[in-house]
């Protein structure tokens, strides 16, 4: 301004012109402004960010209405169609949240930082007064990127003063400088670019690929790995023991599973372009045993004989199965067999059946008999022994009754009575079903006894203990009776005349009593480890009997303690309770 200038100022008043731009910015801050009022929040809707009162991108908003006027107020949606899975944004949102805190909050404070009170270099040496500087920030596009980089999300703050509005090269040009190329919306950012509302809104701009695992290798059987050794009762208290179907039996050449073989993984692809990487599916083998081929492609386990599959341990195996159509008696000889033995009639007086699998009896086990069977014994008719009986089964017994026979069982019998048994159960002994009685005998189960009713109402004794480890204890006692029989053998040959016999003799006996000294001490080891581990056990794993009536001449042992019932009682349970036997 020239001195003349301002001479004509001061006489006249006239007022200073200002430029065009400045102008308009001093109208807009006196004009009243029509904010928006934020949406109400919508807690229900966890693909919307929270923006709480105090959080910078409020200020940034304010900001932008006063320069530029009524502005929508900021929409910050992550999944817009509900494309994106929830786990997906339950993780990211928190980041995003405090990232996007964080650089609102930097922008912020650039914006305020430049203010116009900041005096620009004197044009002239002479010149007092100082210019204004103008506030200058060009939009900014913003992106996010998840934190496995396969999805990126773009949100564009405007500008502040006379910056430069968003343009399409300058959103290309931002995603060029942090690398993000791969899966880009092209068409969504073009429109960006030119959206009426297209500051202060969450873009999901880009999505990656994500990478697919293979998947494991799985068998698929067409036989149980697991029998259900459990007896259905029906309505009347019955129970069918030909239908327990404890043979799965199987053809030469069937296929017993199936190989599915694992698949490969998908690797994917991430927004900045680089590949992630997928595992691949881990490969099971065939559960290949005894008598069982695998097929020509690799996929199929088939048997190579007919049998009774059976799974043990970690594979498939076919046992034979020897079909009796008969009864066991002079035409069949005793019985001695690898697999599986099925017999459709009895077992006759004096007649032994051992086999290393499951045997099933259609008929009766008469008197006199011994029937070891490896897995599960099933008798249909009942056991009708005469006190030299003996029954043993390396799993569970099955049967219609009991009567004066010896079972040794390693885990669960059930039956509808036993008449004077021994019965020695390392599992549980279940009498519920028919009749659903026990009267005389021993009955030793190292974990429950439920009868419905246990002794007779003329007291015989009835003897009903609990705990231990029955099976083991039979054996040793058994053992030593052995041992003490060998060594009067014994003592017998060494008083006979020398010979070439008596010589022979004495090795075989020498040797047997090795063997059962070995098999002694194995006894003895296993029921001491077996004592060590029922003194850590609670009270209440020591046993229990459960009866519907117990009559008087029923005596119950638990462990060293001895209980005698004295008078019938109903529905009554069995157990030790501090120390003592208590009957509830």
């Amino acid at each position: 301004m020239s001195f003349k200038d301002k001479i004509s100022n001061l006489l006249f008043h006239s007022k200073k012109e200002e430029p065009a731009g400045e102008t308009l910015l001093t109208e807009q801050e006196h004009m009243p402004q029509e904010i928006p009022e934020a949406p109400a929040a919508s807690p229900d809707d966890p693909t919307r960010l929270d923006l709480p009162a105090d959080h910078p991108i409020r200020q940034l908003h304010e900001l932008r209405q006063k320069e530029a006027g009524p502005l929508a107020y900021p929409h910050l949606c992550m999944d817009e169609n509900g494309e994106l899975p929830q786990e997906l944004l339950d993780k990211e949102k928190n980041r995003l949240q405090s990232s996007l805190k964080s650089v609102c909050g930097t922008r912020l404070k650039a914006a305020k930082g430049r203010t116009r009170g900041k005096h620009s270099k004197k044009k002239a040496e002479g010149e007092g007064e100082a210019e204004e500087e103008e506030l200058m920030m060009d939009a900014r596009p913003w992106f996010y990127l998840s934190s496995d980089k396969i999805y990126a999300w773009m949100l564009i703050f405007p500008p502040v003063g006379k910056g430069a509005e968003v343009t399409r090269d300058m959103i290309y040009q931002t995603l060029t400088a942090q690398g993000i190329s791969f899966g880009l919306d092209t068409a969504l950012l073009d429109r960006a670019a030119h959206d009426r509302n297209r500051y202060f809104s969450l873009y999901l701009v880009a999505k990656g690929k994500p990478a697919f695992d293979g998947r494991n290798g799985n068998i698929v059987d067409y036989f149980p790995r697991a029998l259900q050794r459990v007896l259905e009762v029906n309505e009347f208290g019955q129970v069918d023991y030909t239908a327990l179907n404890l043979i799965s039996n199987v053809e030469e050449g069937q296929e017993i599973c199936h190989l599915i073989r694992p698949t490969e993984g998908e690797p994917g692809r991430t927004v900045t372009n680089q590949e992630v990487p997928a595992k691949s599916g881990k490969a099971v083998p065939l559960p290949k045993g005894r008598n069982t081929e695998i097929s020509e492609d690799g996929d199929t386990l088939i048997a190579s004989m007919p049998g009774h599959v059976e799974f043990t341990g970690s594979a498939f195996q076919v046992k034979p199965v020897l079909d009796i159509d008969g009864d066991v008696d002079f035409s069949t000889g005793n019985i001695k067999f690898v697999g599986d033995v099925n017999i459709k009639g009895d077992v006759l007086s004096g007649f032994t059946v051992k086999a290393m699998g499951n045997i099933y009896v259609g008929g009766v086990v008469e008197t006199g008999t011994t029937v070891e069977a490896g897995g599960d014994l099933t008798v249909v008719k009942g056991i009708l022994g005469d006190g030299t009986t003996v029954i043993r089964a390396g799993r569970c017994v099955f049967s219609k009754y009991i009567e004066n026979a010896t079972i040794v069982v390693r885990e669960n019998l059930q039956t509808d009575c036993i008449v004077n048994g021994k019965i020695y159960c390392d599992g549980e002994v279940l009498i519920r079903s028919g009749r659903g009685s026990i009267m005389g005998g021993r009955i030793w189960a190292a974990k429950r006894i439920s009868a419905s009713a246990i002794g007779a109402k003329s007291e015989v004794k009835t003897s009903v203990a609990l705990g231990g480890m029955p099976c083991a204890t039979l054996e040793k006692d058994l053992v030593r009776k052995k041992l003490t029989k060998l060594a009067a053998e014994l003592e017998r040959l060494d008083a006979q005349l020398d010979s070439p016999a008596k010589a022979s003799l004495i090795g075989k006996v020498r040797m047997k009593i090795s063997v059962s000294e070995n098999r002694l001490k194995q006894l003895e080891e296993e029921l001491d480890n077996g004592r060590e581990a029922q003194k850590k056990q609670k009270e209440q794993d020591s046993g229990r009997m459960e009866c519907g009536v117990a009559y008087a001449g029923t005596e119950i042992c638990i462990g060293d303690e001895y209980f005698r019932v004295r008078q019938e009682t109903r529905q009554c349970v069995a157990k030790l309770v501090c120390g003592e036997i208590v009957l509830m």
